[in-house]
């Protein structure tokens, strides 16, 4: 029987982990986690800098010196230290709701499948520029332990899309998200306020990022369907007799409403909310459930 530090039973994992690599688990996440150590195992090897902190931790505590090399040391690792911390907060984190997803989740987590997905994923984490992202990885990462083999590539473009867009984007889904058929100016008015020209910077800014949003498949254009599925085309509307305008439409135009593509909706799901589908949810069904409120 291999054991860790805090003599917890490390059996049965896939691939068995080394002397060294347990108690390193055993101190990023104090040893109560042991049947997901694979997991905090392919998470840290991910981070270069982990056992390099910990080296140097290692060896200030054997030494006492006041020399200008010893302080830069010192205070390089407890930058680190605190991303340590960090890291082993998301961990502990993931390893909590893990717990609510009944049955089969450690077959999925120990999975080579899900190895790949959470090396890619704090590879990202690592990189982060904002808490928000940091967050959002953290949160599909930790779903994605509740989803099939077959979901994975949804989860990797889920992935692409929170490297891709920044935070001005994700409070654009959050509005569409929140009221359903919103428009333009609805969106940018509960965001920013008062709306400014259309030939103003805020109105470029603006354009591109429903640009961005739409043809990403996020965000669309509301449009009735028939009882297949299919979109219907809307009948063409008369010509006012009246004098057509002569300016283009407004960047805050306030007709025309926008919803969540179904692929935006699993996006909310999965990565800006904190519901999850139990594993055995998930395998009974070939693609995530709708978002619900």
């Amino acid at each position: 029987m291999t054991q860790d530090s805090s003599g917890a039973d490390l059996t049965g994992l896939a691939v068995p982990l080394s002397d060294e690599e347990q108690a390193v688990v055993a101190r990023i996440t104090g040893g109560q986690w042991s049947k997901y150590a694979r997991v905090a195992m392919a998470a840290l090897s991910s981070l270069p800098w982990v056992g390099i902190v910990m080296n140097a931790a290692t060896t200030l505590a054997q030494e006492n010196s006041q020399d200008s090399s010893y302080r830069a040391m010192y205070w390089w690792v407890k930058v680190h230290e605190d991303k340590l911390r960090e890291v082993a907060g998301s961990l502990q984190e993931m390893f909590e709701r893990f717990e609510s997803f009944g049955d089969g989740v450690e077959e999925r987590v120990n999975s080579e499948e899900y190895m790949s997905l959470v090396r890619k994923t704090f590879t990202q984490w690592d990189h982060a520029e904002t808490d928000e992202k940091k967050q959002m990885l953290r949160k599909l990462i930790t779903n994605a332990g509740g989803l099939n083999i077959a979901q994975d590539d949804l989860v990797r473009m889920f992935l692409d899309w929170i490297d891709r867009y920044h935070e001005f984007h994700f409070s654009v889904i959050g509005e569409v998200y929140k009221q359903p058929g919103i428009t333009r100016r609805e969106i940018w008015t509960n965001l920013r306020g008062s709306v400014p020209r259309d030939d103003s910077e805020e109105a470029d800014l603006f354009r591109l990022l429903l640009h961005d949003l739409s043809t990403g498949r996020v965000i669309r254009q509301h449009r009735e369907t028939d009882a297949l599925g299919h979109f219907v085309k809307q009948q063409p509307q008369r010509r006012s007799t009246g004098q057509s305008s002569s300016v283009y439409e407004s960047a805050f135009e306030a007709t025309k409403p926008y919803v969540l593509t179904e692929l935006g909706k699993q996006f909310v799901h999965y990565v800006l909310t904190d519901l999850a589908t139990p594993l055995t949810q998930a395998k009974a069904s070939p693609s995530p459930p709708a978002s619900s409120e």
